[in-house]
């Protein structure tokens, strides 16, 4: 039975080296899959999933306004076993939807993996949208500097204190973010 995977975690977890990892378990076992990345995200080059640690596949990428179920429902059209999207949480609410349609309808399993809050400790819409749809949710952990599991992450300014203003989205500038406990992101918030 397929099912909508949300696999959430903070900045640097990991998460695009555990989706690369699941999807060369497919192709390994001869299935094929089709992997998707936000086109706001190039900081690997424009249609391409990177791990921080050097492993990288081609991916088609998706922009706000593109129609997933059409797209989803194209590529099965060919052997497909999984649908693998990066950068999940700058999926639109109506994109999530889509993407529980062709679980539902297409019989196809998404995983899907991104952040959950962002700097300001806010969800982002598509992660909203994806933790009240979602079958299972995994957690990725990784941890803060004091050894408790990083649910937060800060964005630090110019001067390496934590922001808590600007916009939600900043493509790249990973060395500006750092995962927290929950504790330790209050006390860089002033919270």
């Amino acid at each position: 039975m397929a099912k909508l995977y949300f696999h959430y975690s903070t900045m640097n977890a990991g998460k695009s080296t555990v989706l690369l990892q699941a999807a060369h378990n497919y192709v390994e076992r001869g299935m094929q899959t089709y992997l998707m990345t936000a086109r706001l995200d190039d900081r690997a080059g424009a249609g391409r999933i990177a791990s921080r640690i050097g492993i990288g596949q081609p991916a088609e990428t998706f922009s706000p306004g593109d129609d997933l179920l059409a797209r989803i429902a194209a590529r099965l059209a060919q052997p497909c076993a999984c649908v693998f999207v990066d950068e999940a949480q700058f999926l639109t609410p109506d994109q999530v939807w889509q993407l529980a349609r062709a679980v539902d309808d297409l019989s196809v399993p998404v995983m899907c993996y991104g952040l959950r809050v962002d700097f300001r400790g806010e969800l982002f819409p598509g992660s909203a949208t994806l933790l009240a749809l979602a079958d299972e949710m995994r957690e990725v952990r990784t941890i803060c500097h004091c050894g408790r599991k990083a649910t937060m992450v800060v964005r630090l300014g110019p001067d390496g204190q934590a922001l808590r203003e600007g916009a939600q989205v900043q493509i790249g500038g990973n060395e500006t973010y750092v995962s927290l406990c929950r504790r330790h992101w209050r006390d860089a918030m002033g919270c």
